[in-house]
């Protein structure tokens, strides 16, 4: 299904670009243009990476800080 019509992105793109890195609607855009030209689809962007599924942003959430479920157990 296409996400942004003006440049022809579909989910599975945003999708496989958000595995690869991209956390936010600008580093999708960076990667493929989607949400730079009407805008129209930069809510479905916001929607499709969802809160919390980018480690980067979890970490910015928690203030830089790993979880403590998060560290290695000491040996």
């Amino acid at each position: 299904m296409f996400v942004c019509s003006c440049f022809g992105v579909t989910e599975e793109q945003v999708r496989g670009h958000a595995a690869a890195g991209a956390c936010t609607p600008r580093q999708i855009a960076s990667a493929c243009k989607a949400g730079t030209d009407c805008g129209g689809c930069v809510r479905r962007i916001q929607a499709l990476l969802g809160r919390g599924s980018c480690p980067r942003r979890q970490l910015a959430d928690q203030g830089g800080q790993p979880l403590a479920a998060e560290l290695p157990e000491a040996a």
